[in-house]
C-alpha cells in the first residue's frame, strides 16, 4: 500500500519559504498598483481605508491559492511571515524607485499639460469674468426692479390667529395688512 506523504521535508520547506517570499514580492507588484492609483488622483482616508480593505481581500484570496495550489491545503505560519518578508524588502527597495519614477513622471507629465493649455486656460478666465460680470449684474437688477413693480403680492392676505379671540382683539396677530392701511383703520 502507498500511503500519500503527509510531511514535508526540510528542503521541501525551505523551498516553500522561498516560493513565499517571491509570492510577497509579486504581491508587493500588486500593491504598487494602488500606490501609483493614489499618485495619480489623490484622495482622502476613506478612499485608502476602501483600497487597503480591498487589497487585504485580494491577499486572502491568494493565500488561500496558494495553500491549495502548493502546499496541499495546509496553511503554515511561516508562510505568512515569506510572504510579509518578500512584501517589505519589494516595497523598500524596488517599490520605492519605482513608485518615485512613477511620481516624477507623472509631475513631468502634469508640467507638460500645464504647459500646452496654459494659452486656453488664460482665455477660459478672460471669458469666465467678463460672463461672470454679466450676469451677476442682472441677478442684482431682477430683485430691485420686482420690489418697484411690487409684484411678488398682488393682493395682501391676512392671516390670523387665535381666531376665539378674534372678536376682542386680544392675542391677535394680523400679518397681511400694511402699516399704511393700520394707520388709516386706527383713525376715527
Amino acid at each position: 500500500m502507498n500511503v500519500p506523504e503527509t510531511f514535508f521535508s526540510v528542503s521541501e520547506e525551505l523551498v516553500l519559504f522561498g516560493i513565499s517570499c517571491l509570492a510577497g514580492a509579486a504581491i508587493g507588484i500588486f500593491y504598487d498598483v494602488f500606490r501609483v492609483i493614489r499618485i495619480i488622483f489623490p484622495h482622502n482616508h476613506i478612499l485608502i481605508m476602501i483600497e487597503d480593505i480591498i487589497f487585504l481581500l485580494c491577499y486572502a484570496v491568494f493565500a488561500m491559492a496558494f495553500s491549495s495550489a502548493a502546499v496541499r491545503g495546509e496553511m503554515r505560519g511561516y508562510y505568512i511571515l515569506g510572504n510579509a518578508i518578500g512584501f517589505v524588502i519589494y516595497l523598500f527597495t524596488v517599490g520605492n524607485v519605482v513608485t518615485e519614477a512613477i511620481r516624477k513622471l507623472f509631475l513631468l507629465i502634469k508640467r507638460a499639460f500645464l504647459f500646452i493649455t496654459c494659452p486656453f486656460r488664460a482665455a477660459f478666465a478672460v471669458i469666465c469674468k467678463k460672463l461672470s460680470v454679466k450676469f451677476v449684474g442682472n441677478s442684482k437688477l431682477s430683485p430691485k426692479s420686482a420690489k418697484n413693480l411690487n409684484l411678488l403680492l398682488l393682493k395682501p392676505y391676512h392671516l390670523l390667529y387665535n381666531k376665539m379671540e378674534n372678536n376682542k382683539k386680544r392675542n391677535v396677530t394680523d400679518l397681511g395688512i400694511k402699516k399704511k392701511e393700520k394707520t388709516e383703520k386706527s383713525k376715527p
